[in-house]
């Protein structure tokens, strides 16, 4: 079954076209990453799919009905959701309290989004914190809450936002195996990464951008020796 049918996709900021005739899949129970230099149109993408940007024109079908149009909450209730580059929980609040916001995607009782909220703070692995206020969290402890507050929604489809980027080499490994927890729960996800040998672990398929434009598509090892995508992002000791 196909989740998210992305097709000719463009976006353009005056003239400017930050995205340009893009065609894009996920399947259920796939781990797809949308890999790319810096200003390549990433997130973009993730900003058109899940309703934070309109597009300028293209299709986007999430479980064969498109989404275009629609707002990011009214899209995120259908099962897909988003986590965002820079993490920006409600400091405020308990890691917990930030949690039950997004299982209030879900249900509409207190007792249970604290129950599915509590479930899914112990998957992240913030059990031990889920009652301290998010702003004392780490930077790898609030991209798990990052992370948590997706899932609390309840998603089919999780768009994983850089959630390494800044972390060192164990936090990372920690991030991966993560990764592949919340996948074997039978989430499908769509994953913008720069750490190329974790990305090029997780995913089933990679999508390469460079320019708003599809440069290549395949499986990770394919990827990783097209001459095309060594010269515009790789680089040959990524090849080798």
């Amino acid at each position: 079954m196909t989740l998210l049918e992305v097709d000719g996709l463009v976006k353009r900021f005056g003239g400017l076209q930050a995205v340009g005739g893009l065609d894009l899949r996920v399947d259920a129970g796939e781990i797809v990453g949308l890999i790319g230099p810096n200003g390549a149109g990433k997130t973009t993408v993730f900003h058109l799919i899940a309703g934070f940007h309109a597009p300028t024109s293209g299709a986007i079908r999430f479980k064969g009905a498109s989404i275009v149009g629609l707002k990011p909450h009214a899209i995120c209730r259908r099962g897909l959701a988003r986590t965002f580059q820079i993490v920006q929980p409600f400091a405020g609040l308990s890691t917990l309290d930030n949690v039950m916001v997004g299982a209030f995607n879900r249900v509409a009782d207190v007792a249970a989004a604290r129950g599915r909220a509590i479930e899914i703070i112990e998957l992240v692995g913030l059990g031990g914190k889920r009652d301290v206020p998010a702003r004392t969290l780490t930077l790898a402890d609030r991209k798990r809450l990052e992370m948590a507050r997706g899932l609390a929604t309840g998603p089919e489809l999780l768009l994983l936002d850089e959630v390494m980027s800044g972390l060192n080499p164990t936090e990372i490994d920690e991030i991966v195996a993560l990764i592949r927890r919340v996948h074997a729960t039978g989430v499908s996800l769509l994953i913008i990464e720069h750490v190329m040998q974790a990305i090029m672990a997780l995913s089933h398929r990679l999508v390469v951008l460079h320019h708003g434009e599809k440069l290549a598509e395949g499986r990770p090892a394919e990827v990783a020796r097209d001459r095309r995508v060594i010269e515009a992002y790789l680089g040959e000791e990524v090849s080798s």
